[in-house]
Protein backbone atom coordinates (compact mmCIF):
# COMPACT_ATOMS: atom_id res chain seq x y z
CA UNK A 1 0.00 0.00 0.00
CA UNK A 2 1.25 3.41 -0.66
CA UNK A 3 2.22 5.48 2.13
CA UNK A 4 0.41 9.05 2.12
CA UNK A 5 2.35 12.10 0.66
CA UNK A 6 4.12 13.65 3.81
CA UNK A 7 5.01 16.77 2.25
CA UNK A 8 1.60 17.76 0.67
CA UNK A 9 1.66 21.24 -1.84
CA UNK A 10 -1.14 22.90 -0.08
CA UNK A 11 0.73 22.75 3.23
CA UNK A 12 0.77 26.52 5.04
CA UNK A 13 4.84 27.26 5.44
CA UNK A 14 5.44 27.22 9.31
CA UNK A 15 4.62 29.78 11.15
CA UNK A 16 7.69 32.03 12.56
CA UNK A 17 9.41 32.17 15.57
CA UNK A 18 7.45 34.72 17.79
CA UNK A 19 10.36 35.93 19.69
CA UNK A 20 11.78 37.96 15.99
CA UNK A 21 9.73 40.36 16.12
CA UNK A 22 10.55 41.55 19.90
CA UNK A 23 13.92 40.92 19.21
CA UNK A 24 14.26 42.90 15.29
CA UNK A 25 11.98 45.68 17.42
CA UNK A 26 13.95 45.80 20.01
CA UNK A 27 17.30 46.42 18.22
CA UNK A 28 16.04 48.86 16.24
CA UNK A 29 14.20 51.28 18.72
CA UNK A 30 17.35 50.88 21.47
CA UNK A 31 19.96 51.65 18.25
CA UNK A 32 17.48 55.22 17.32
CA UNK A 33 17.48 55.67 20.86
CA UNK A 34 21.19 55.54 21.12
CA UNK A 35 22.27 57.73 18.02
CA UNK A 36 19.51 60.45 18.63
CA UNK A 37 19.96 60.73 22.72
CA UNK A 38 24.08 61.08 22.19
CA UNK A 39 23.64 62.79 19.17
CA UNK A 40 21.26 65.52 20.98
CA UNK A 41 23.85 65.59 24.43
CA UNK A 42 27.29 66.19 22.22
CA UNK A 43 25.91 68.61 20.55
CA UNK A 44 24.39 70.51 23.90
CA UNK A 45 27.64 69.39 24.91
CA UNK A 46 30.09 70.52 22.31
CA UNK A 47 28.34 72.86 20.28
CA UNK A 48 27.48 73.80 16.57
CA UNK A 49 30.21 72.22 14.39
CA UNK A 50 33.35 74.71 14.68
CA UNK A 51 32.11 76.49 17.97
CA UNK A 52 34.96 74.09 20.08
CA UNK A 53 38.10 72.36 19.60
CA UNK A 54 38.49 68.66 19.57
CA UNK A 55 37.89 66.79 22.71
CA UNK A 56 40.74 63.68 22.05
CA UNK A 57 39.91 60.52 24.03
CA UNK A 58 43.11 59.24 22.58
CA UNK A 59 45.30 62.44 21.56
CA UNK A 60 45.77 62.22 18.21
CA UNK A 61 43.54 59.65 17.31
CA UNK A 62 40.14 59.32 18.51
CA UNK A 63 37.89 61.90 20.06
CA UNK A 64 34.50 64.26 19.62
CA UNK A 65 34.33 66.72 17.14
CA UNK A 66 31.06 67.81 15.87
CA UNK A 67 30.61 68.06 12.34
CA UNK A 68 26.74 68.22 10.02
CA UNK A 69 27.21 65.46 7.21
CA UNK A 70 25.31 66.45 3.74
CA UNK A 71 26.07 63.32 1.88
CA UNK A 72 25.28 59.43 3.26
CA UNK A 73 27.35 57.19 5.62
CA UNK A 74 30.98 58.54 6.26
CA UNK A 75 30.11 61.69 3.76
CA UNK A 76 29.66 59.87 0.47
CA UNK A 77 27.54 61.88 -1.71
CA UNK A 78 27.25 65.29 -0.29
CA UNK A 79 24.70 67.22 -1.17
CA UNK A 80 21.91 64.63 -2.22
CA UNK A 81 20.25 64.73 1.53
CA UNK A 82 16.78 64.59 0.21
CA UNK A 83 17.69 61.33 -2.15
CA UNK A 84 19.30 59.27 0.25
CA UNK A 85 16.22 60.33 2.66
CA UNK A 86 13.68 58.68 -0.01
CA UNK A 87 16.35 55.72 -0.32
CA UNK A 88 16.06 54.80 3.35
CA UNK A 89 11.92 55.19 3.67
CA UNK A 90 12.35 52.81 0.74
CA UNK A 91 14.73 50.49 2.42
CA UNK A 92 12.84 50.44 5.72
CA UNK A 93 9.91 49.00 4.07
CA UNK A 94 12.17 46.75 2.19
CA UNK A 95 13.55 45.18 5.53
CA UNK A 96 10.37 44.28 6.98
CA UNK A 97 8.88 42.76 3.51
CA UNK A 98 12.10 40.66 3.44
CA UNK A 99 11.80 39.64 7.34
CA UNK A 100 8.08 39.19 7.47
CA UNK A 101 6.78 38.30 4.76
CA UNK A 102 9.61 36.58 2.77
CA UNK A 103 10.25 35.22 6.05
CA UNK A 104 14.17 35.64 6.17
CA UNK A 105 13.05 36.40 10.13
CA UNK A 106 13.65 32.45 10.33
CA UNK A 107 17.17 33.46 10.39
CA UNK A 108 18.37 34.58 14.05
CA UNK A 109 21.95 36.21 12.15
CA UNK A 110 19.62 38.15 9.56
CA UNK A 111 17.09 39.11 11.94
CA UNK A 112 19.56 41.12 14.08
CA UNK A 113 21.36 42.08 11.30
CA UNK A 114 18.52 44.02 9.76
CA UNK A 115 17.51 44.93 13.43
CA UNK A 116 20.85 47.08 13.82
CA UNK A 117 20.61 48.25 10.18
CA UNK A 118 17.01 49.18 10.97
CA UNK A 119 18.59 51.05 13.93
CA UNK A 120 20.89 53.34 12.02
CA UNK A 121 18.24 54.16 9.20
CA UNK A 122 15.52 55.55 11.50
CA UNK A 123 18.46 57.52 13.46
CA UNK A 124 19.97 58.93 9.96
CA UNK A 125 16.28 59.66 8.65
CA UNK A 126 15.00 61.42 11.80
CA UNK A 127 18.38 64.33 10.99
CA UNK A 128 17.72 64.10 6.99
CA UNK A 129 14.11 65.09 7.94
CA UNK A 130 14.99 68.03 9.66
CA UNK A 131 13.20 67.28 13.04
CA UNK A 132 16.38 68.63 14.39
CA UNK A 133 17.31 71.59 12.16
CA UNK A 134 16.23 75.45 13.76
CA UNK A 135 15.82 78.76 12.86
CA UNK A 136 18.88 80.27 12.18
CA UNK A 137 20.37 77.52 11.30
CA UNK A 138 22.25 77.00 7.69
CA UNK A 139 19.32 75.79 5.16
CA UNK A 140 21.92 73.07 3.72
CA UNK A 141 21.75 71.66 7.22
CA UNK A 142 18.08 70.60 6.76
CA UNK A 143 19.21 67.68 5.33
CA UNK A 144 21.98 67.13 6.83
CA UNK A 145 23.28 64.51 9.37
CA UNK A 146 24.80 65.12 12.78
CA UNK A 147 28.32 63.65 13.24
CA UNK A 148 30.47 63.28 16.49
CA UNK A 149 33.00 60.72 16.59
CA UNK A 150 36.11 61.36 15.01
CA UNK A 151 38.98 59.12 13.99
CA UNK A 152 42.41 59.16 12.38
CA UNK A 153 45.67 57.97 11.60
CA UNK A 154 47.46 61.49 11.44
CA UNK A 155 46.68 64.65 10.50
CA UNK A 156 46.86 63.92 6.99
CA UNK A 157 44.43 60.29 7.12
CA UNK A 158 41.49 61.20 8.66
CA UNK A 159 38.03 59.15 8.47
CA UNK A 160 35.21 61.29 8.13
CA UNK A 161 33.03 61.79 11.27
CA UNK A 162 30.48 59.44 11.86
CA UNK A 163 28.11 58.35 14.47
CA UNK A 164 25.90 55.70 16.24
CA UNK A 165 23.89 55.47 13.57
CA UNK A 166 26.36 55.03 11.05
CA UNK A 167 28.24 51.78 12.92
CA UNK A 168 25.09 50.10 13.26
CA UNK A 169 24.58 50.39 9.26
CA UNK A 170 28.46 49.24 8.69
CA UNK A 171 27.93 46.38 11.73
CA UNK A 172 24.76 45.21 10.05
CA UNK A 173 26.18 45.08 6.27
CA UNK A 174 29.16 43.49 7.43
CA UNK A 175 26.63 40.82 9.35
CA UNK A 176 24.90 40.37 5.86
CA UNK A 177 28.11 39.85 3.56
CA UNK A 178 29.46 37.37 6.50
CA UNK A 179 26.07 35.77 5.59
CA UNK A 180 26.35 35.80 2.32
CA UNK A 181 29.34 34.03 2.04
CA UNK A 182 28.94 31.36 5.02
CA UNK A 183 25.02 30.56 4.85
CA UNK A 184 25.62 27.28 6.59
CA UNK A 185 27.49 28.89 9.61
CA UNK A 186 24.82 31.80 10.19
CA UNK A 187 21.67 29.45 10.12
CA UNK A 188 19.59 30.67 7.19
CA UNK A 189 17.09 29.40 7.96
CA UNK A 190 16.60 29.00 11.35
CA UNK A 191 15.99 25.05 11.78
CA UNK A 192 14.33 26.12 15.24
CA UNK A 193 11.79 27.34 13.20
CA UNK A 194 10.90 25.32 10.54
CA UNK A 195 9.36 21.42 10.44
CA UNK A 196 11.99 18.86 10.64
CA UNK A 197 11.81 18.13 6.63
CA UNK A 198 12.29 21.11 5.66
CA UNK A 199 15.48 22.02 8.35
CA UNK A 200 17.43 19.39 6.99
CA UNK A 201 16.92 16.95 9.65
CA UNK A 202 18.23 13.44 9.28
CA UNK A 203 14.63 11.92 8.95
CA UNK A 204 15.18 8.67 7.14
CA UNK A 205 13.65 7.78 4.03
CA UNK A 206 10.97 5.03 3.96
CA UNK A 207 12.45 1.59 3.51
CA UNK A 208 12.02 -0.19 0.06
CA UNK A 209 10.11 -3.49 -0.19
CA UNK A 210 12.99 -5.42 -0.40
CA UNK A 211 14.24 -3.92 2.23
CA UNK A 212 12.22 -4.33 4.84
CA UNK A 213 11.63 -8.02 3.56
CA UNK A 214 15.25 -8.65 4.78
CA UNK A 215 14.50 -6.77 7.87
CA UNK A 216 11.02 -8.68 9.11
CA UNK A 217 11.88 -12.09 11.09
CA UNK A 218 11.12 -15.12 9.35
CA UNK A 219 7.88 -16.74 9.58
CA UNK A 220 9.45 -20.31 9.11
CA UNK A 221 8.88 -22.66 12.27
CA UNK A 222 12.01 -22.75 14.58
CA UNK A 223 13.28 -26.38 14.64
CA UNK A 224 11.54 -29.10 17.24
CA UNK A 225 13.90 -29.74 19.99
Amino acid sequence: MDEPDRNPVNTPPPSLPKNRVFIFLGLAIAGAIADLWSKQAIFAWRGLPGQKDIWWLIDGYFGIETAINLGAVFGIGQGQGVIFATLSVFAGIGILVWLFWFRAAYSMWLTVALGLISGGIIGNLYDRLGLWWQPGYPEAWKSGVRDWVLWQASDQWKWPNFNIADSLLVVGACMLMYQSFFPGVTGFPDVAGLPADDAGSATPPASSDSESSELKPSNSEEPTQ
